[in-house]
Formats: structure tokens, sequence, C-alpha cells
């Protein structure tokens, strides 16, 4: 599988607590682990980000569907910290989920690839000229949803997309 992103860094490994904060917080309404999160998030990310300029932080999307079940983006409302805390706006417009895909958990590294394929767009009229992109999503395991989102990224100009996440699955 080919990454389109110049890098990806997460903030911890996904062990037992953070994972099941994470999975508490996007599946069951946790919310009250939403800062527990973002504060792991910030205290790698803010410092990184600040030695070089960067245009917009990107949340990886949910479907419209997904969005309306859940009633929340947990991307964005990480996006949200990181943007306040390192002083970068944060776009949740730019980019769009155009497949309901199906859950990642149990898919092979070549099953979410595909699954993730052609799953993501840059909206109509958006060009991203040159500009560098901060990617945003929960956790990163294999790097086929936000390999997916790069790609449309860059397809629409951006000159660079870096990942960052709370957790790092193994």
């Amino acid at each position: 599988m080919k990454l389109h992103f110049s890098s990806a860094r997460s903030a911890v490994v996904a062990k037992t607590v953070v994972l099941e904060a994470i999975h508490r917080f996007k599946y069951s309404r946790a919310l009250w682990f939403e800062n527990f999160l973002a504060d792991l998030l910030l205290r790698e990310a803010v410092p990184v980000l600040r030695e070089r300029h960067w245009d917009f932080i990107v949340p990886v999307p949910l479907h419209p569907l997904k969005h309306r079940e859940r009633e929340f983006n947990q991307a964005e409302i990480l996006a949200r910290h990181l943007s306040a805390a390192a002083k970068i706006p944060v776009n949740e417009k730019i980019l769009r989920r155009v497949t309901p895909t199906r859950t990642q958990t149990l898919l092979t590294r070549a099953q979410r690839a595909a699954n993730m394929s052609g799953a993501f767009a840059v909206r109509k009229g958006v060009r991203l000229d040159d500009q560098k992109i901060i990617l945003v999503d929960d956790v990163f395991t294999t790097g086929a949803t936000t390999s997916a989102c790069a790609k449309a990224l860059s397809g629409a100009g951006a000159a660079e997309v870096c990942v960052w996440t709370v957790a790092r699955g193994l």
C-alpha cells in the first residue's frame, strides 16, 4: 500500500488504557475522555508543529450517516483542541467522506486499503495550491484511512500532508 502523506506521528502507543478511553469516547459517548485524549495529543504535537508553518488542520471526516448516528466526530473534536493550542486554523469543510465504509477494526491491511479506496474527496471548487496540511484522527493503525484522505488532499494541490493521531495501533 502506497502512503500519500509525508509523515505520521502519534502521541502514544495504543496500549490498553488509552485504547479503552478512545473506544468509550467514540462508541459509548463517554465524552468525559475528551480532555484526557486531547491533552495526550497536544503534549506531543504542539511543540513539533510550532517548528514549521502549517496552513490548516483537517480532521478525518465521518460519512454523514455515521455522523448522524454518533452525533459527533472525534477527529473534529481533537482537531479543534489542536487548532486552539497550536494557533493553526482548523477546516472541517475541505474534505468529505463520500462512501459509507465499514468499520476497519477486523480488516486486514489489504482489506483496509481496499475499504478506503475512493472513500474521500475534496469539496467541489476547493484548491489547496501548495498548502501544508495537518490531518488529525484518533488512531493510526495501517495508515489506510489517513492515506486515502491525504491522496484526496494532494490531488487538490496540497504540497504536504502530515498526520497526527492520539494513538498508534499495534
